[in-house]
């Protein structure tokens, strides 16, 4: 942690004490000047999570681990830029007071050929790393910004097997993004890359011939090189890694003790910044440990007895990304044949769970809540024919960190799996609200992408002081049985104090989506409101939530028509579409249940009460006439504004703001997304944003084939 700067943490209902975050007090006033970190942002921050500490002396514990500092400046750096810490965790979004004209298209910044085939994978991620989280720095700064995406294909003198990008921002002068270096390393990486603590260096698994390897890798930035003219980084033995000069990289087979080597396709690096200490599995189901790493003038290696430790020797099947909690000293990895492992960090001893995946086995590592001592995993079918048609389940599983063997722990379905013996559709890693990370016992909400056994759905598991909730189906994504990508949320808080933060979903389907502007054979890459209601708060009008009916079964986008501020206790929610609430200052209209489909209007057409359509506005309208009309033969002038009425022939609409998600097509779907989202006032324009890449080929804006792709939050609205 930077010993200069002061530091806020959140602790009941406000940012207190100076505990060493976010601000160093300067002049007589004793103002704020915010100061950024170095920030990596990859897979693993989004699998070991920091809920907000319940003491100052837990807060003091939990800052021992650089993750928890990292995660506070990704969630919280803008608001208290702006309100400073008298803030709460609520804020004006960037979309607030916005028309609500949309297309239900997002808009693609950049996209990047990765080559043919190229593609970080599914359920891999790029990782991102900026050197001043306070700053967007693009090419012309001494250390700019940068995005890297591993490609997929062996490398060649033609084909980068990974590569990185600067001057990603749209306000970024000369060419955005421009190749920052690109490498041929050997591969095919088909793993997710991880960075070093400074972003100097990045470590990752690629498999040769059958054999895994560790790489460790300096980079070096290069006018001159591309994805198909890569440059070569010098191979070095590890002594010398230390002292090479970049570009070079040392590497490790992934090998048992008898010097027998296994691959790795499934795990990605996970390092643990403190300890200067990465863990991996393999696919003959061993925990590798390395340390040292990354750390000045010391050797790498891998640490020896008893790692690598086989998890499970009678029925070896390969590991996921493990996930290494300080809090517990435990690392926590699944396997492809349905089983998870709590590994002591220090002694190797494992803890098995009974089975849990009686399917594909797991495909993504467990979520890891270092704050609340709880491990959340993912399975495509539970083996327990209880769902419909006598099919099994898809589940969510969350366990202890101090799980039993054996145990099974605790379950919530979200779908349909399949009959057992029919494979179902992988089932990747969801993600949590802000209510979440901001509670201190666990409370807030699970959304999940479920359903393995059919059409692939949005499920939302309400989570109280830890407990499981009745699982509630937010929105069906497509029309066959194809794999969704992993759940990422994004919370933006906003720019004045005492207005409503905003929260948008991001995941993909493979084909076949139910968005409209995606074509029906290709893949698409979608956004969902999950912005809940929040108490004595300024909304603005076209502001959108999402809220529980009467029934705990069923969700609803609520609208504000007439700005003003909310009560202080949430309203009872009216479940029929067009219905409006008086919450304190603010009036919502009830746009409709999100699980069901909205069609475009169409001419001469029957429309009986509370009947949806979408204008050609993107916003939802809702029939009010209480006698079935007609529309007229051609679509009548739309207003742009929630809570206008509008006369169409025999039908009476009124407007219900813009449609809950929206749409940008990916060929095959999409990698894990990862988000940059720590923007101040006055930041360079375009420097919120998200990244990934599609899963096949298709046009990027320089070329044909997988794409590594940016776009900004400010243009997903």
């Amino acid at each position: 942690m930077n010993g200069n700067a002061a530091r806020f943490f959140w602790l009941g209902g406000s940012f207190v004490g100076l505990v060493a975050l976010g601000c160093v007090l300067t002049g007589e006033a004793a103002k704020p000047a915010w100061r950024g970190i170095a920030l990596p942002t990859d897979w693993s921050h989004s699998h070991l999570i920091f809920s907000q500490p319940r003491s100052a002396e837990q807060a003091m514990r939990l800052q021992e681990d650089p993750r928890f500092e990292q995660q506070w400046y990704r969630r919280y750096q803008p608001l208290l830029e702006a309100h400073g810490p008298e803030a709460g965790i609520t804020g004006l979004s960037a979309e607030s007071g916005k028309s609500t004209r949309r297309t239900g298209q997002m808009h693609r910044d950049w996209s990047k050929d990765l080559g043919s085939g190229g593609s970080v994978g599914a359920g891999n991620y790029p990782a991102k790393f900026s050197f001043d989280s306070a700053v967007a720095s693009c090419a012309g700064a001494a250390q700019p910004d940068f995005v890297v995406y591993s490609t997929g294909p062996a490398g060649s003198g033609t084909q980068a097997s990974i590569v990185a990008y600067d001057n990603l921002y749209a306000g970024c002068t000369g060419t955005v993004p421009s190749v920052y270096w690109a490498y041929n390393t050997g591969g095919p990486i088909l793993t997710s890359p991880v960075f070093s603590r400074d972003g100097t260096q990045l470590a990752f698994t690629q498999t040769v011939g059958g054999i895994g390897s560790l790489v460790l890798l300096k980079w070096a930035a290069s006018a001159a090189e591309t994805v198909a003219s890569p440059g070569i980084p010098l191979s070095v033995l590890p002594a010398m890694y230390s002292a090479c000069p970049a570009p070079c990289m040392t590497s490790f087979i992934l090998q048992d003790t008898h010097g027998v080597p296994a691959d790795d396709k499934t795990s990605s690096v996970f390092y643990d910044y403190g300890s200067d200490t990465a863990w991996v599995g393999d696919s003959d189901n061993r925990l590798h440990r390395f340390s040292p790493v990354f750390a000045a003038a010391s050797t790498p290696a891998e640490v020896g007895s008893p790692w690598p430790v086989q998890l499970q020797p009678t029925f070896a099947t390969p590991l996921t990304s493990p996930v290494h909690d300080r809090a517990s000293g435990n690392v926590f990895v699944a396997d492809a044949g349905g089983f998870l492992y709590s590994v002591s960090a220090s002694t190797g001893a494992v803890t098995q769970s009974g089975l849990l995946d009686f399917g594909n086995g797991f495909a993504s590592g467990p979520i890891v809540d270092s704050s609340n001592g709880l491990v959340y995993v993912f399975a495509s079918s539970d083996g327990s024919g209880a769902c419909l048609n006598g099919a099994d389940c898809t589940a969510v599983y969350q366990f202890s960190t101090g799980f039993a063997a054996n145990d099974v722990g605790t379950e919530a379905t979200v779908g349909n799996s399949t009959i057992t013996g029919t494979p179902p559709s992988r089932m990747f890693e969801g993600d949590f609200d802000n209510a979440y990370y901001s509670s201190t016992n666990g409370t807030g909400n699970l959304y999940v992408c479920g359903n393995t056994g059919g059409n692939p759905t949005l499920y939302v598991v309400p989570i109280s002081a830890g407990t499981l909730g009745i699982t509630a189906t937010v929105a069906t994504l497509a029309s066959s049985t194809v794999a969704c990508s992993p759940v990422t949320n994004v919370f933006s808080p906003g720019a004045t104090a005492g207005s409503a933060a905003t929260e948008r979903l991001f995941l993909s389907v493979q084909s076949n989506s139910s968005a409209a502007i995606c074509s029906t054979s290709g893949g698409c890459v979608q956004n969902f409101i999950d912005t809940p209601w929040q108490a004595s708060t300024t909304f603005a009008v076209g502001q959108e939530i999402l809220v529980k009916s009467a029934s705990s079964l069923t969700r609803f986008i609520d609208v504000v028509t007439t700005a003003g501020t909310s009560g202080t206790t949430q309203p009872s929610w009216p479940s029929p579409a067009d219905v409006t609430r008086v919450d304190g200052g603010v009036n919502w209209i009830n746009q409709g249940n999100p699980a069901t489909p909205v069609a475009n209007w169409a001419p001469t057409h029957p429309y009986p009460l509370r009947t949806r359509i979408l204008d050609s506005n993107g916003n939802v309208e809702i029939a009010t006439n209480t006698v079935t009309g007609t529309s007229g033969s051609g679509p009548p002038i739309w207003p742009a504004t929630p809570g206008v009425t509008t006369t169409d022939n025999t039908v009476t609409w009124i407007n219900a703001g813009a449609l809950f998600t929206d749409a940008l097509a990916s060929t095959g779907g999409a990698s894990g997304i990862i988000i940059d989202n720590t923007v101040l006032p006055g930041t360079l324009a375009g420097a919120s944003q998200v990244y990934f890449s599609t899963l096949s080929d298709q046009a990027c804006d320089d070329g044909t084939g997988g794409c590594a792709v940016q776009a900004s939050q400010s243009a997903l609205k």
